[in-house]
């Protein structure tokens, strides 16, 4: 618009100085060249500048168009300068997601079978994750990177990529019943696809990594390996959704439970983790209270190694409704519990458990 009325300017100023001229000056000057010289370069740098943002635009969907959603897709290429490529530290909250079990699936599969398989899985999980307005960074055989607040700025992206947690989660029972129909018209074995998800909150290196031949859009640092580890821990754990600290106290009013003081492998400090257990109503309900606060109550009796007390409680929790999803985290802390029993912790023991597995 600037340049159009720049160009208007001077055509018509071209005119108005040809009149003037030739009224008080007696001079006669074609104004009519210089105007058509001027359109012809508006209309170059118009086509010009079209070509280059059109570039651009094709650049940016070649680079995310399969990684994040049509939204952000559409606010990136309405506004290329929102997209800082090279890299940058920025607060990020990531999630790594992992099939368990996917050894014993894959021996009961053909490759092609196994390829179908998960696609299956992996595109609802994909469209979860646009919806909630992550970016998938890279799948890797039956796991899947994601992080949010990049490349565009996700304002509360904790509570997003907890409420894509939840919904993955919720989705797999769909996935299975399409597995399972899809099993015995091939007339083979079914196996249950469950899955493990970490999610870690905190600061990253995020941009374009890689070679000279070969670079993709990332992210690296601590918080992204705290993810991977906190996904790896969901298994002997018991849980499906295991969380960092920093992912908890962003979103205070959704609804988790503690699970333990973990030093998990390669870090040198311990990390308060929990599991996710649903988003704010359940947290408000009174049933998920109540079950809370003793839970609560368990964890403090096991810290303060009363262990006798700590395996009633667990054993008790263990039947309640609400512990469902995460039996198996009572049965690991009656075993871990009856160990502290027969070899009591070191004098001075906080609670940390130092994770001797990835």
């Amino acid at each position: 618009m600037t340049l159009a009325f720049l160009v208007v300017v001077l055509i018509g100023s071209g005119f108005l100085i040809s009149i003037y001229a030739y009224q008080h000056l007696g001079l006669l000057l074609d104004p009519l060249f210089p105007a058509i010289t001027v359109t012809v370069i508006f209309i170059l740098s118009s086509i010009l500048t079209n070509l280059r943002s059109e570039g651009e635009r094709r650049m940016i969907k070649n680079a995310f168009g399969h990684y994040i959603s049509k939204d952000l897709m559409d606010e990136l290429t309405s506004d290329p300068d929102k997209l800082q490529l090279g890299g940058e530290v920025r607060d990020l909250t990531v999630i790594f997601t992992d099939v368990r079990n996917f050894t014993t699936i894959s021996e009961s599969m053909t490759p092609a079978q196994l390829i179908q398989m998960m696609n299956d899985f992996l595109t609802p999980m994909t469209q979860i994750v646009m919806d909630e307005r992550g970016t998938v960074d890279k799948y890797m055989g039956d796991a899947m990177m994601a992080f949010w607040n990049a490349p565009l700025d996700v304002p509360d992206h904790a509570r997003h990529a907890c409420q894509a947690s939840l919904r993955m989660i919720d989705a797999l029972d769909g996935v299975n019943a399409e597995l399972e129909a899809r099993a015995k018209k091939e007339n083979r074995e079914f196996h249950e696809v469950r899955t493990g998800i970490g999610l870690a909150t905190g600061p990253c290196s995020v941009g374009n990594m890689g070679s000279r031949q070969r670079f993709a859009y990332s992210a690296l640092g601590d918080t992204v390996n705290l993810s991977s580890r906190l996904e790896g821990q969901t298994k002997p754990y018991g849980v499906p959704i295991m969380v960092s600290n920093n992912t908890y106290q962003a979103v205070p009013d959704f609804a988790f439970l503690e699970l333990d003081l973990l030093q998990v492998k390669g870090k040198t400090e311990p990390e308060r983790v929990f599991a996710l257990m649903g988003d704010t109503s359940l947290a408000q309900s009174k049933a998920f209270t109540a079950f809370k606060k003793r839970h609560d109550t368990m964890i403090e009796a096991y810290r303060e190694q009363a262990f006798d007390k700590a395996i009633k409680l667990c054993s008790d929790l263990r039947d309640e409704k609400q512990a469902a999803s995460i039996a198996g985290f009572y049965d690991l802390m009656i075993e871990r519990c009856k160990m502290y029993k027969k070899s009591p912790p070191p004098k001075g023991w906080t609670g940390i458990y130092i994770a001797t597995s990835k």
